[in-house]
């Protein structure tokens, strides 16, 4: 079926296949009024036949603003993600809403537009997405033919279509990196995040602009992408360590991947940090547990999805909110990166 069919069907038609009446098809989908478990699958059923699309804006404008905030989110589960699920929740429990969440593995854009649609489908009045899945709908023709606000967290800049709540990564990865430079780190090596979020290339920009500032230049072979996971730090850590000039700090684009800079540095019998300083970034629970704790930046993820969480909420009320809110960064200062003289 192409798309233009799929945005044509109905909720008659959905009724007609599914053998009950509009008004049946609407109390599922909105999950109001009374059906049997039959019913029910009978509905859903024709729904994803049909590949039926609810008109969702109308929804919100007889209900005057949103009452379920639909988050597109990967399935690989870390402290960042937990910090952004804690936010969120925040945001609609103190406004008696529902938070619909939707775990999809990141691929191309038609799968994110698929999984924007079902959770439209789903009864989400407003969507709140994450990296990678900002990059992919921001200017989608299919996300803004569903009518809904959508809000993105912890982009490393403006998306089209979407409000954005971020901190300045740039800038952020360029104080961290002043930071080792000022303390007499002179090969410091950067695994940077996966190249299809905005915010990994946005601090790959910063790490360049510190060593600029200071009259260096990044060796090529000092810079390695990452996933932003723990095994990702280790492979590259891994490549580091065993190469022809071995870094004396490692700066990494997440916390995760820090972590398992710090597993991989042991196994090599190096002695943290004395032998090596290690950097993550985000400033997650993780951070201050390990050995050594972990020099960082601060980005306020909770917050931060508490704040996307309630412009989406306000915008169904017909308040104004900037389309592009950058929160405060902090640089936090642990053990994992002593003066080197």
């Amino acid at each position: 079926m192409t798309e233009r069919r799929r945005h044509g069907v109905t909720i008659r038609a959905v009724a007609e296949r599914a053998g009950v009446s509009a008004m049946t098809v609407s109390n599922v989908i909105n999950r109001a009024g009374r059906a049997s478990p039959a019913t029910v699958a009978a509905v859903h059923a024709a729904v994803a036949e049909l590949g039926y699309v609810p008109n969702v804006l109308a929804r919100r404008l007889a209900r005057a603003r949103a009452t379920t905030v639909g988050l597109l989110y990967s399935g690989t589960r870390a402290p960042f993600l937990d910090a952004i699920l804690v936010g969120a929740l925040r945001a609609t429990n103190a406004r008696g809403l529902q938070l619909l969440l939707h775990e999809e593995v990141p691929g191309e854009v038609a799968a994110a537009e698929a999984a924007a649609r079902a959770l439209a489908r789903g009864g989400a009045d407003a969507l709140l997405l994450v990296p990678p899945f900002a990059e992919l709908l921001g200017g989608s023709p299919a996300l803004a033919e569903l009518g809904l606000p959508v809000a993105a967290i912890a982009t490393g800049h403006v998306l089209p279509g979407i409000a954005t709540v971020r901190i300045d990564n740039r800038a952020a990865m360029a104080e961290l990196t002043a930071l080792l430079i000022a303390r007499g780190y002179r090969r410091i090596a950067l695994i940077a995040g996966n190249p299809r979020h905005s915010d990994s290339a946005a601090r790959v920009a910063g790490y360049h602009d510190a060593l600029a500032a200071h009259g260096r230049v990044a060796d090529p072979a000092l810079l390695i992408a990452g996933r932003f996971d723990r095994t990702s730090g280790e492979e590259a850590a891994r490549t580091l360590l065993t190469g022809a000039v071995r870094p004396d700090a490692i700066m990494c684009s997440n916390d995760d991947m820090a972590a398992g800079v710090i597993a991989e540095a042991h196994r090599h019998g190096l002695v943290l940090p004395r032998d090596l300083a290690v950097t993550g970034f985000d400033d997650t629970t993780l951070a201050a547990r390990i050995w050594p704790p972990l020099t960082t930046v601060r980005q306020p993820a909770e917050d931060m999805a508490f704040r996307a969480a309630e412009r989406l909420i306000r915008t169904g009320d017909g308040a104004e909110d900037a389309t592009d809110l950058i929160v405060p960064h902090a640089v936090v200062e642990r053990e994992s990166t002593p003066p080197r003289f």
